[in-house]
């Protein structure tokens, strides 16, 4: 097999793994009409959602993936996730945490942050349950896992 075919093998898996993940994450939202004086949102006083998309989720090694992870609906300031500290376990031994200075907490005002990003180099071929936590000091407030395949490369198939 040349290498062109190898590689538009792994681009029709990747899609088919897209779509699947798609369809299978991504709700159905209908829209809501709120009553004089209700909340604009039904959710807005419910727990946001937290989706991972990692980028690609297949491929040789090392594998350059980006992961990205989108909070979805719920209230701007739900004070659980505001000014909470990311931890990214990227299931190879490794994590990488950050965290950020906020002004205090303020219901209505304080708005939660809703999409983080991060970059990570799988060096070795597996399976990889990537997990993103949303923490607040060492409580756990929100968790998010996907998995990420690394067939091995041809440094590592030879030896090199």
């Amino acid at each position: 097999m040349t290498h062109n075919t190898r590689a538009g093998c792994l681009i029709v898996a990747v899609l088919v793994t897209v779509s699947i993940t798609t369809s299978i994450t991504t709700p159905i939202m209908t829209p809501v009409i709120a009553a004089p004086g209700a909340p604009a949102n039904a959710d807005d006083n419910k727990k946001p959602s937290v989706a991972l998309k990692a980028t690609p989720p297949l491929g040789f090694a090392p594998l350059k993936v980006r992961v990205i992870v989108d909070i979805k609906g719920g209230a701007d300031d739900y004070a659980d996730f505001y000014c909470a500290s990311v931890e990214w376990d990227w299931a190879d031994g490794t994590t990488s945490e950050n965290s950020e200075d906020c002004a205090p907490y303020e219901p209505g005002k304080s708005a939660i942050q809703r999409r983080f990003t991060a970059e990570h180099t799988f060096r070795e071929g597996g399976d990889y349950d990537v997990a993103f936590r949303l923490k607040q000091k060492k409580r756990i407030v929100s968790l998010s896992k996907g998995t990420v395949r690394v067939k091995s490369g041809i440094e590592e198939e030879f030896g090199q």
